[in-house]
C-alpha cells in the first residue's frame, strides 16, 4: 500500500514537472514573439520618422504639364491635400480627411478620395512622400523619381 502511494506521488510529481517545463518553454516563445513584434513595430516610418508636416512637388500628368501637389499630415492622423493641373487653368482642388497607416507602418492611405481615379497611397520616407500607383505599388520606370513630394 505504501509502495502504491509512493509510485502515485512520484507520478504526479513527474507530471507536474513536465507540465511546468512545457509552459515555461511556451512562455519564453511568447516572450520572444513579443520582443520581435516590438522591434517590428518600432522600426518603421510611423514610429521612427518625423513625418508630420507639409510635402510638395509636381508629379507627372498624362494630359497636362504636371500636377502641383501639396499634402499636409498632422499628428492626429488628419491630412489636407491640394493640387493644381499646371497648364490647364488656375483652378485649385483640395480635400481633407483622415489617413491610415498600413500594417507595416510605412504606407499611408488618404481617406475621402476616390481611389479608382486618384492616388491615395503614399510611402512615407525620411523627408519625403513617394506617391504610389492606384494599386498601391511603387511606380517604376523612367519617371519614377518624379513621384516624390519633398518635405518643406
Amino acid at each position: 500500500m505504501i509502495r502504491k502511494k509512493i509510485v502515485c506521488v512520484s507520478s504526479i510529481a513527474c507530471l507536474l514537472f513536465a507540465l511546468n517545463a512545457c509552459s515555461s518553454k511556451g512562455g519564453n516563445s511568447g516572450q520572444n514573439q513579443n520582443e520581435e513584434n516590438q522591434i517590428a513595430t518600432v522600426d518603421n516610418s510611423q514610429t521612427n520618422l518625423d513625418w508630420e508636416g507639409t510635402y510638395s512637388g509636381i508629379v507627372p500628368c498624362a494630359d497636362c504639364e504636371g500636377i502641383d501637389t501639396k499634402i499636409s499630415l498632422k499628428g492626429d492622423s488628419t491630412y489636407q491635400i491640394s493640387w493644381k493641373y499646371t497648364g490647364k487653368g488656375d483652378e485649385m482642388y483640395s480635400q481633407e480627411g483622415k489617413f491610415t497607416w498600413d500594417s507595416t507602418g510605412s504606407i499611408i492611405t488618404l481617406g475621402n478620395i476616390d481611389a479608382d481615379k486618384n492616388p491615395t497611397k503614399y510611402k512615407v520616407c525620411e523627408n519625403y512622400l513617394l506617391q504610389l500607383d492606384l494599386k498601391g505599388n511603387v511606380i517604376t520606370g523612367e519617371l519614377a523619381d518624379k513621384y516624390r513630394l519633398n518635405k518643406n
